[in-house]
């Protein structure tokens, strides 16, 4: 027989495929059961998913699951908390080992979480206090998040000024970070809240516009507005750029995004400062913490992701437009070494 070209490409495309597979068995021969065989099965179980942030944080858990070979179920209920609660029913009907319950409320996510225990599955929970010891809490450290952000609205704005607050209770992670905000109110007598609005209703950004306008219109003296949400802050600015506001008020928040970051960044914008960890590193840590607590590990009760301040004039200074160029020129924002244990593949390795 003689050896052609093609049968010699065909060749050296049949052993590059071998070693690549050889090389993904000794790599999954490495890991603790049940991560050495193929066919893990997880489910998230969303209650929030508008907005960036959820985009981003969803790319994170598909990231991290793809990167440990596994099949991940996503259930999003929509802000339904009955619903929700239904779906982490449908994921134990479903046979997965695990779940990531992401955001929700606790008298609907209690009782759930602990139906999923008693079936044997592995559960974390996302911003969400499921009041269970045996379930990990995944969190940004909001309480960090908000202090980031109001010491930076002292330092811009001194120890004295009339501010617009916007607030959901019963959101474990809006919950912390009020936490926060009294604080800092009792830390700084002549700060003043003049007024606390908010609502989740969507699209959340325009149903907070529809609030801060009222509330600017009450309180035109308003010149501190602490939105500890990018939906929340999106919303103010709204309200804040048709009133014809943006200078004399400025915004502080939570979370980052591309578009958040093009917002902060347009001339004269009130949006001065976000305290934020990358969405999508959070999803990532989500996945390793439950990865971690099937394969017999324990990452902690509380896997805290810490955040990074995003002020305008750093947008601005370091020519920062999107997400990708914010990991780039912020590498503390671009990975986080949680619940990363040695033999944990990190999807962000080049």
């Amino acid at each position: 027989m003689s050896i052609t070209r093609r049968l010699l490409g065909k060749a050296a495309l049949g052993l590059a495929g071998a070693a690549l597979l050889m090389q993904g068995t000794a790599l999954a021969a490495d890991r603790p059961a049940p991560f050495d065989k193929p066919g893990v099965k997880i489910a998230l179980v969303r209650y929030l998913s508008t907005g960036d942030f959820f985009q981003a944080y969803l790319s994170g858990v598909e990231a991290q699951a793809k990167a440990l070979g596994v099949d991940l179920r996503v259930l999003d209920s929509r802000q339904d908390a009955a619903l929700q609660a239904d779906m982490v029913d449908q994921a134990i009907a479903l046979g997965v080992q695990g779940i990531i319950i992401q955001h929700g409320l606790t008298e609907s996510m209690k009782d759930a979480a602990q139906r999923a225990v008693d079936a044997g599955i592995k559960v974390v929970a996302f911003d969400v206090n499921v009041e269970n010891p045996k379930i990990p809490q995944i969190e940004q450290s909001d309480r960090d998040l908000a202090r980031l952000a109001l010491e930076q609205a002292v330092k811009d704005n001194g120890e004295s000024w009339k501010a617009g607050y916007v607030y959901v209770a019963g959101i474990a992670p809006l919950d912390r970070r009020n936490e926060t905000w009294v604080d800092v109110k009792k830390k700084y007598s002549g700060i003043n809240e003049a007024a606390m609005f908010g609502t989740l209703d969507n699209p959340i950004a325009n149903s907070v516009a529809n609030q801060a306008r009222s509330v600017l219109q009450a309180h035109p003296d308003i010149k501190v507005m602490f939105a500890p949400y990018d939906e929340f802050a999106k919303g103010v600015k709204i309200a804040v750029d048709e009133a014809g506001l943006n200078k004399g008020i400025k915004i502080y928040s939570a979370d980052i995004s591309t578009s958040d970051i093009a917002a902060m960044r347009e001339p004269d914008s009130a949006w001065a400062a976000t305290a934020a960890t990358n969405p999508a590193v959070v999803g990532q840590v989500s996945v390793r913490a439950l990865a971690q607590l099937l394969a017999g590990e324990d990452p902690g009760h509380n896997v805290i992701v810490p955040p990074t301040l995003i002020t305008q004039k750093e947008l601005i200074d370091k020519d920062i437009k999107n997400m990708e160029d914010l990991s780039a020129k912020l590498p503390q924002f671009a990975h986080a070494d949680v619940a990363m244990p040695a033999w944990m593949p990190n999807p962000n390795a080049k």
